[in-house]
């Protein structure tokens, strides 16, 4: 299921991202990668606020629904 429809304060782990190469490479970056753990802070208006490798990441809901949980 996608990272969108998580409950809020749930460890997920991440097992597939999709997109174009790009948009894979920057969540990449951003520490969205295969096998780690990513867990939802908050959601509010569409936007979410995600706690991965110690860090809090703001994404849109289009974002996302591109990483597979």
């Amino acid at each position: 299921m996608p990272l969108s429809m998580a409950a809020v304060g749930v460890a997920n782990r991440i097992r597939k991202i999709t997109g174009k190469d790009e948009v894979r490479r920057h969540l990449e970056n951003l520490g969205f990668v295969t096998g780690e753990s990513v867990t939802v802070v908050s959601q509010l208006a569409g936007n979410m606020i995600l706690s991965i490798k110690g860090s809090r990441i703001a994404l849109d809901k289009t974002m996302a629904n591109r990483i597979m949980i």
